[in-house]
């Protein structure tokens, strides 16, 4: 019924459980997840996620926080893209939050995935905080929504979303529409179309209520499935029914 569209199971506290974490998705009626790249140093630890289990898909990609000696390529990038369990680039995008001073090669990054997205027909995984502005012009200045993507784990606000979709992208929800003072995010759940959703957990980071504070994991997706659920006043089935078949058209898979 629900697929988990970002989580890193790569990550301390969930690699080390992968069996339990599975189990608790199919209890759950969590079908699938995508797990993302943030490095590409790691990215060998993503890909036999993928590779070793039928109901897991990788992504490749570094993400913005992520200062480097040495940049990834587009030729880099759209070479990992080539195996068939790597359905999405990214995660990418920017972050002026937590970095500051002269961020051009955080802006450089993103164009190279941009144009390896485009280059490879993978769709693009995008981060974006406290950097809407800038985000949305590269995208449309290097003609991201010819691709289309994800802009992952929203936060920002509806007019924010729509000029998104308007570029051929869809909006991911995390555990943060669960949060009470998420007001903003609420209303951006309960005024896009249901067709530009998708649902996520960003494990192991921003657990859901009810189980906020602790370790997330695939499985907890279904409480943000039960938030826009109630928000557009529909029947969590719905919801489930709906983002699964925005993920497979979005990501290509049958």
């Amino acid at each position: 019924m629900f697929i988990d569209s970002h989580c890193h199971l790569n990550f301390p506290g969930l690699s080390e459980q992968l069996d339990v974490l599975l189990a608790n998705m199919k209890e759950n009626q969590v079908s699938h997840a995508l797990c993302v790249s943030v490095e590409l140093a790691s990215f060998p630890e993503v890909l036999a996620l993928a590779e070793g289990h039928d109901n897991l898909y990788a992504s490749v990609g570094v993400h913005p926080d992520y200062e480097l000696d040495e940049e990834p390529t587009q030729a880099d990038l759209v070479k990992l893209a080539q195996h068939p369990k790597v359905i999405a680039i990214g995660e990418t995008g920017l972050d002026y939050y937590r970095l500051t001073g002269d961020l051009e090669w955080q802006r450089e990054r993103f164009r190279t995935h941009i144009r390896a997205a485009r280059e490879s027909g993978r769709p693009l995984i995008i981060h974006t905080r406290s950097a809407a502005v800038d985000t949305l012009r590269i995208m449309a200045e290097e003609k991201a929504g010819e691709i289309g993507g994800v802009m992952h784990c929203f936060t920002e606000s509806l007019d924010v979303a729509k000029a998104a979709i308007d570029l051929g992208f869809h909006i991911s929800f995390s555990g943060i529409l669960t949060f009470k003072n998420a007001t903003s995010i609420k209303e951006v759940a309960q005024n896009i179309p249901l067709d530009k959703m998708l649902i996520e957990t960003d494990s192991p980071y921003l657990a859901p209520t009810p189980h906020r504070g602790k370790t997330n994991q695939p499985a907890f997706v279904k409480h943000v499935a039960e938030e826009i659920a109630r928000l557009r006043n529909i029947a969590v089935e719905e919801v489930g029914a709906a983002t699964s078949q925005n993920f497979n058209r979005l990501f290509k898979l049958k």
